[in-house]
């Protein structure tokens, strides 16, 4: 067995980022950005009056009161024309250029008007409520780099920079293939010996919620006939995902009937629990991850090494901040050499304090146990007993950066 950390490095040592397509930027969001989205404008493109009052030369109203008359109105949209001389003012709204000739607003709160004349009650200094032409950026520079999931900021970002298109990595392929005599969709009939299918439903999902488009190859007979046939689906796919087949029983067909296919392993056993019978390898021109039939060793497993697969063909980069961290509120046992990932809950303390309560029962055939997590607490190999107090290493569940 190898070690989770060697694992994940030679599966993403197999990968590469997809290619590159062109969308709208209406439809970029969610998208991994392939290229630096640069600024085709100024903004603001002129100094702009960023209050309602009037616009005025500083030293005009550096004596107080002063009486100036207006000779002009400027909505936003709109431009005043000509120089504005000594003793005069124009009406301004929030979002207009700065007439020429002034250089402070002096906001409608502070002046009275009187016909074509305003009395100015208290001064402003140069520049006050005045937004500098390139305030929040300039022609030509980075707004959002490359290799970043465009939110919502980003979209609204890109948009006042005047970029309508944004070049993004296409949408990673994902097959996903299930394998086993013993397993039916959800809603087929159920044999006597049979149980009811989750995992390539909950996979697709995952696969979908990382950003990547999930293919759907059924589910494929314990014979090597059956097996061969559907991998067939999987050409042309970034990558291919089984379910079920890759331990060591006799029934465990995956390796036997790929491997006359072209299947290459890399590595097959790994030092953690659940999941320890996870598949590496490259079948035909395609990375082949095989998972644990298992339904909490398959999501499980999704999460530690499908998802960081994913975001290398999408071009996103390791995370490289450390995992949160919360305090056991109960004590734990000491681990062997696998490493742990235990479902917890998550409360706060009376001190404010996260604590994670691990189940009981660690079963990894108990699905519903993982539907009532909110993170899996890390155990690494041979760590000692644990009492109630002690801070360990969490993976929160939920949310776009843990999709289980």
């Amino acid at each position: 067995m190898i070690s989770v950390e060697e694992a994940l490095a030679r599966l993403l040592a197999l990968l590469a980022p997809v290619g590159v397509e062109q969308v709208s930027i209406a439809n970029a969001f969610g998208r991994v950005l392939a290229e630096d989205v640069v600024a085709r404008r100024t903004q603001p493109p002129a100094a702009l009056s960023a209050m309602d009052g009037y616009a005025v030369r500083t030293e005009d109203v550096s004596t107080v009161p002063a009486r100036l008359r207006v000779v002009g109105s400027v909505p936003a949209g709109k431009s005043h024309p000509g120089l504005v001389g000594r003793g005069e003012a124009v009406r301004i709204f929030t979002g207009a250029p700065l007439p020429e000739g002034t250089d402070t607003i002096v906001i409608q709160e502070d002046a009275d008007r009187d016909g074509d004349w305003v009395v100015v009650r208290e001064g402003a200094p140069e520049g006050r409520y005045v937004r500098p032409a390139g305030l929040d950026f300039v022609a030509g520079k980075v707004g959002v780099p490359a290799g970043r999931r465009l939110t919502a900021r980003d979209i609204g970002l890109a948009a006042a920079m005047d970029r309508p298109w944004a070049m993004v990595r296409r949408r990673p392929r994902v097959a996903i293939l299930a394998t086993g005599d013993e397993v039916v969709m959800p809603g087929d009939p159920v044999g006597p010996n049979q149980i009811v299918s989750s995992n390539s439903l909950a996979l697709g999902a995952f696969v979908r919620a990382c950003g990547a488009e999930p293919l759907q190859l059924g589910i494929a007979a314990d014979d090597l006939g059956s097996l061969r046939r559907a991998a067939e689906g999987a050409s042309g796919a970034d990558l291919l995902v089984t379910t079920g087949g890759a331990s060591v029983g006799e029934h465990d067909l995956v390796r036997e009937a790929l491997g006359a296919d072209g299947l290459k392993l890399d590595f097959w056993t790994i030092a953690m629990r659940p999941g320890k019978p996870l598949m590496v390898g490259r079948y035909r021109d395609t990375v082949l991850v095989g998972l644990p039939g298992n339904p909490v060793s398959s999501l499980v497993c999704a999460l530690i090494f499908l998802k960081p697969a994913i975001e290398r063909l999408s071009g996103l980069a390791r995370a490289s901040e450390p995992l949160p961290t919360a305090r056991l509120a109960v004590p734990v046992e000491a681990n062997d050499r696998r490493q742990d990932y235990l479902r917890a809950t998550l409360a706060r303390a009376a001190d404010g304090v996260l604590e994670a309560t691990p189940f009981k029962k660690q079963d990894s055939s108990m699905l519903s146990l993982l539907a009532q997590s909110d993170c899996l607490v890390i155990r690494p190999p041979h760590a000692p007993p644990a009492k109630a107090g002690d801070t360990v290493s969490i993976i929160p569940l939920g949310g776009d950066a843990f999709p289980v």
